[in-house]
């Protein structure tokens, strides 16, 4: 599996409860701060969730 680097670029504040828990589940509490994870269907899919709230690059 490739890899896949998510970076938090906007506050999840007066975002729905269920887009900050998705943030929180990727490892993001906080912006600019960035995670690496495998981009498997479930990531993928999560990531598709608050795309509009993370930048992904591919590593």
């Amino acid at each position: 599996m490739s890899k896949i680097r998510i970076t938090q670029v906007k506050s999840c504040i007066d975002y729905p409860e269920r887009q900050k828990q998705t943030l929180y589940a990727l490892g993001l509490k906080r912006t600019n701060r960035s995670v690496e994870k495998e981009a498997t269907p479930q990531i993928l899919g999560m990531v598709h969730k608050v795309k509009h709230l993370v930048k992904v690059e591919s590593i």
